[in-house]
């Protein structure tokens, strides 16, 4: 057997596995096909790069995905202690410079001398796994080759979905005539004030704001609608438009379903004041910062498959981006994921083969927390794997608590479901609450909260 532990994939579950690993004085070689090769939205030689949105989501333990980050955070996780230390403002989400937060994981693999870092393609996993543990972490954005690979390894006939990336734009172009910074709710103007005065408030506290907004009336909201609906996209193949995932919709497919579906979604403007009217607008397009110096912004929600000329002439209608300069441009990409209901265990260990591991999104995962989580355990389980090798040295796996959130997520990969599809982390995988039901939601999301760490903490004692 190997004197190593092969990691496929420099993502966020890669390196994750490859820290975990690493740091109990395993050797890891850790397998990373760029800059040889470049998937269709990754555009930079780091690791751990963020491709799609640069939000991590809530941080509060009320919130599924807060409560994920923190047990990760008492995990020692890497990835979610270099999102704390590279994060900009978000109000009471963790949004990172993904730049800064991609460099800094890169410097931290590259430094540890357990890990070698090969940059080559790898398109056969049952050849290394003949003779010793790998951890497959290739992302959503598996090359085609070894997508193929594992599709005939897991013999599985669908190995996909799509999902779409929102564009970045340059703050220095949007007309702050028009567009004013504020959290929801935070900025409405109070009773009390003058609407000079909340003006003034509003200029002193915008250093503090992590969001643009961008008002719009009804002519302003309906013109831009229709101009969504109708703008050109980049062809799907018939099969492929039935293999959307619903959580990263792109927002011309959204506006299709109503006129209104927009603004009771990512431009509802409830919570809004428009500083050039005092009242609440009709809709609302909020741009969230992107980046630790805010010179970039991404439009939240604004996922999308439009051709790059569409993206400019149709978002360029919306109020204060008139003259907008487009960083970046949306995209729609494919996502490789596998059936794990039937393939893996609660481990993320391939039932057929107990040498391989996958981790990530590839597992059906959604999210970059999950993603980061679903290292986690392969790696500390692919540890035990490795420690076992020696007959005289037997520990049992680790399978985390389903009181847990990043116990339910594995439980929810590894279960039989005939409609299994990408799972974010929500409070609707974990067992409910024993006894009498308590009706306030923020109370039973923070009880939900406190079991979970308490089961967590068990695990920490008895296997970690």
């Amino acid at each position: 057997m190997k004197d190593y532990i092969t990691i496929i994939g420099g993502g966020l579950a890669g390196t994750e596995a490859a820290y975990q690993i690493a740091k109990r004085g395993i050797k890891v070689k850790l397998y990373e096909m760029k800059p040889i090769k470049f998937s269709p939205a990754h555009s930079n030689q780091n690791l751990a790069e963020i491709v799609c949105s640069n939000s991590f989501k809530s941080n509060l333990l009320t919130n599924a995905c807060g409560l994920l980050k923190e047990e990760l955070r008492r995990l020692d996780s890497l990835l979610i202690k270099i999102a704390d230390e590279t994060s900009v403002p978000a109000g009471q989400a963790l949004a990172v410079d993904r730049e800064a937060f991609s460099q800094k994981v890169t410097r931290a693999i590259e430094e540890n001398e357990n890990i070698e870092i090969i940059h080559e393609e790898i398109t056969n996993i049952e050849e290394i796994a003949k003779e010793g543990i790998v951890i497959i972490a290739t992302g959503p954005l598996t090359s085609d080759e070894l997508a193929k690979n594992i599709q005939e390894m897991t013999t599985q006939d669908k190995l996909y979905f799509y999902d779409a990336a929102a564009p970045i734009v340059n703050k220095d172009s949007i007309n702050f005539d028009i567009a004013f910074y504020g959290d929801r709710y935070a900025q409405e103007k109070k009773k009390e004030e003058s609407i000079e005065e909340w003006k003034k408030r509003l200029e002193e506290e915008k250093e503090e704001q992590s969001y643009i907004n961008l008002p719009m009336n009804q002519e302003e909201y309906e013109t831009f609608m229709k101009e969504l609906i109708h703008a050109e996209v980049v062809t799907l193949h018939a099969f492929e438009k039935r293999e959307i995932f619903e959580g990263c919709m792109p927002i011309e497919i959204m506006a299709k379903r109503g006129l209104d579906t927009l603004r009771f979604g990512p431009l509802k403007p409830v919570g809004f004041d428009d500083p050039r009217t005092g009242k609440r607008p009709y809709a609302v397009v909020q741009l969230r910062q992107d980046d630790k110096q805010a010179t970039m912004y991404n439009m939240v929600g604004f996922q999308t498959n439009l051709k790059y000329g569409e993206q400019k002439r149709v978002f360029s209608m919306i109020p204060g981006l008139e003259n907008a300069e487009f960083v970046k441009y949306g995209v729609m990409h494919r996502n490789t994921y596998i059936n794990s209901t039937e393939l893996l265990d609660e481990t993320y260990n391939l039932k057929s083969n107990s040498n391989i591991y996958f981790a990530g999104q590839i597992t059906g995962v959604e999210g970059y927390v999950e993603s980061i989580s679903s290292g986690m355990v392969a790696a500390l389980n692919a540890i035990k794997d490795f420690q076992n090798r020696d007959e005289t040295h037997q520990t049992h796996k680790i399978t985390f608590s389903p009181y847990t959130v990043i116990g339910s997520l594995a439980q929810y990969i590894s279960t039989p479901n005939t409609k299994f599809q990408p799972m974010n982390a929500n409070f609707g995988i974990l067992p409910q609450l024993e006894g009498k039901k308590v009706k306030d939601k923020k109370e039973r999301y923070m009880k939900l909260a406190e079991r979970s760490l308490e089961n967590l903490d068990v695990n920490l004692d008895v296997n970690v």
